[in-house]
C-alpha cells in the first residue's frame, strides 16, 4: 500500500476522544506559545514585506495577525506563517529537528475563520499535524537535516497538508492526494538561515500545505507513490540507501510526538541552537556576579552539528545575530537576560556587547563532555583575569523537552510580553484564559475575534 494513503488513514482515524489529558495539555502549550509570538511577529519587518506584496488580493475572512485586517485564507496563512516564524520564538521538536507547530497553526486558524471550528477539531487537526511531520521525519532525519534541507519546512509541509485536510474532514484517499501534492510543493534550504528567507519558508509552507488541502478536496490528482515512487520525495531529497521508510508508521502515535519529546518552548528568541549555552552563562553570571573587566575569556561548546550554523563571531544584521552563539552568550553576560529587543535594529552593535564577543571562542564539544547521542547539550568555561576557570553544563536548554518543561508562570510570562501592545488591554486575560480552555470553544472565531481588536496604543492615537 503507499505511504501516502496509509499516513492519511491515520490522519482521518484520528479523534478529540483518542487524545489522552496529556496530549490535549500539550496541545494547548503548542497553541498558546505559537498564537502569541505569531501576534508579535505580525509586526516583523519580513511580515511587513511578503503582507505588502500580497495587499492587493481581495479581503477575506481570515485574520493577519497583529493586524486588524482579514483576507482570504490561503493568503492569511502565507502571512501569519511568515509572522509565526519571524522571530525564531516558535516552539522546537527533537524529532522534527525543527519547529512543528509554525507550519500548521496558521493555516488551521485562517481556515477556522472561513468555515468555523470547534476547539476540539482545531486540537485533534494539530495534533493529526504535529503526528505526521514528526513521524515522517523519523524516515528522513537526520541525513536530511544535514545534507542542509530546512526541516520546518520541508518535512513541516506534510504536517500542514494533513492538518488541514483532518480539519476540512476531507476522506483518507484526499488527504493522501494532498500529501503527495504537498511532496512537490516541499522546499527550504539551510544556507538562508539568518535573513528573513526563513520565516518564508514557513510562510509558503504552511500556505502550499493547505493549498494542498483544498487542491485535493476538489477533485486535483498526484502520484499515489509520490513518497517512496522512482524520483519521488525520499529519491530527491536523502536519496537511495539515506532514508528508511520502515521507520515511519510502526512508530505512529506511540508515543504522540506532541507528548514525547515534545512541545520544546523558546525561552529566547533567537536559534535554538544556542541556548543550551545562554542557559550556561545566565547561571554563571547570576552565581558569581561576573563583570567584563573580570574576564580573560570565555569559552562555549556546543555539538558541531549546533555549531555549523550558529558559528558567527562577527554577525552583520539582527537576523544573523539570532544564530550567533557568540552574540548570544555577550549579550546574555553584559545584561543578565535575553529578550527580543536585542536581536532588533542594530542592537547586535552595542559597543559594550562587543568587546564582550572579543572573548568569546566557540567550539564543538568532545565525546568527553557529552554522550555521542546529546546534540543539545552546552558547557561554557569562564576564564577571569586571576587565572580562575568557571565552569556550567547543561544536558538541554530548559524548555526542550516535555521532560524539562517551561513552568506556567514562564509559559505565560512569555505570551504576556508577547501581544502586549499589540492586542487590546482588555482582551489580554480573555485570550490567555479562552487558549487554556481551547476544548471548550464551540467556534475557534472566538480566539480570532480577541486578537483582532485594535492595539490599544492605536485606539489612543485615534481619540
Amino acid at each position: 500500500m503507499a505511504l501516502a494513503l496509509e499516513i492519511a488513514k491515520r490522519v482521518r482515524a484520528l479523534r478529540y476522544e483518542d487524545l489522552s489529558a496529556e496530549a490535549i495539555y500539550w496541545a494547548k502549550i503548542g497553541i498558546l506559545d505559537t498564537t502569541g509570538v505569531t501576534i508579535k511577529g505580525g509586526l516583523d519587518p519580513a511580515t511587513a514585506i511578503v503582507d505588502k506584496l500580497l495587499s492587493a488580493h481581495a479581503p477575506g475572512s481570515s485574520l493577519l495577525f497583529g493586524l486588524d485586517r482579514r483576507v482570504g485564507a490561503l493568503d492569511a496563512a502565507r502571512i501569519n506563517g511568515v509572522a509565526s516564524h519571524a522571530l525564531d520564538f516558535d516552539d522546537c521538536n527533537n524529532t522534527l529537528g525543527g519547529h512543528p507547530s509554525a507550519p500548521i497553526l496558521p493555516g488551521l486558524y485562517a481556515l477556522a475563520d472561513e468555515h468555523g471550528v470547534s476547539g476540539r477539531d482545531f486540537m485533534t487537526a494539530y495534533v493529526a499535524g504535529f503526528e505526521t511531520e514528526c513521524k515522517i521525519s523519523m524516515g528522513v532525519n537526520l541525513y536530511q537535516y544535514l545534507k542542509g534541507w530546512h526541516p520546518t519546512a520541508t518535512i513541516g509541509i506534510f504536517g500542514a497538508a494533513a492538518a488541514a485536510g483532518h480539519m476540512l474532514k476531507m476522506p483518507a484517499e484526499q488527504i493522501a492526494v494532498a500529501l503527495s501534492i504537498a511532496a512537490s510543493m516541499a522546499a527550504g534550504v539551510k544556507s538562508n538561515l539568518g535573513t528573513m528567507t526563513k520565516p518564508l519558508h514557513v510562510g509558503q509552507c504552511a500556505h502550499n500545505g493547505v493549498f494542498a488541502a483544498l487542491l485535493a478536496s476538489e477533485g486535483f490528482t498526484a502520484s499515489e507513490t509520490a513518497f517512496e515512487g522512482n524520483q519521488g520525495y525520499f529519491d530527491c531529497f536523502n536519496g537511495a540507501g539515506n532514508f528508511d521508510m520502515a521507520k515511519i508508521l510502526p512508530n505512529w502515535a506511540n508515543p504522540l510526538d506532541i507528548i514525547k519529546p515534545g512541545v520544546g518552548v523558546k525561552q529566547y528568541p533567537c536559534c535554538a541552537s544556542t541556548h543550551p549555552a545562554i542557559d550556561c552563562i545566565l547561571s554563571l553570571v547570576q552565581e558569581h556576579k561576573l563583570k567584563a573587566a573580570d574576564v580573560e575569556k570565555i569559552e562555549s561548546y556546543t555539538h558541531t552539528r549546533r555549531l555549523a550554523h550558529t558559528n558567527r563571531p562577527q554577525p552583520k544584521t539582527s537576523l544573523d545575530a539570532k544564530f550567533s552563539v557568540q552574540y548570544a552568550i555577550s549579550r546574555a553576560f553584559v545584561e543578565g537576560k535575553i529578550i527580543a529587543e536585542y536581536f532588533e535594529g542594530d542592537a547586535y552593535t552595542d559597543p559594550e556587547v562587543q568587546a564582550v564577543m572579543k572573548k568569546v571562542q566557540a567550539a564543538p564539544y568532545t565525546t568527553a563532555q557529552f554522550p555521542a547521542e546529546n546534540h543539545f547539550g552546552a558547557e561554557v568555561r569562564v576564564t577571569l583575569t586571576n587565572g580562575k576557570v568557571l565552569v556550567k553544563k547543561v544536558d538541554q536548554p530548559l524548555g526542550r523537552t516535555s521532560t524539562a518543561p517551561l513552568s506556567v508562570e514562564q509559559l505565560k510570562a512569555k505570551f504576556d510580553n508577547c501581544i502586549a501592545g499589540i492586542v487590546h488591554d482588555a482582551n489580554v486575560a480573555p485570550l490567555y484564559e479562552s487558549i487554556r480552555e481551547f476544548e471548550k470553544l464551540a467556534d475557534v472565531r472566538a480566539v480570532t475575534a480577541l486578537i483582532s481588536s485594535r492595539p490599544a496604543k492605536c485606539v489612543a492615537a485615534a481619540a
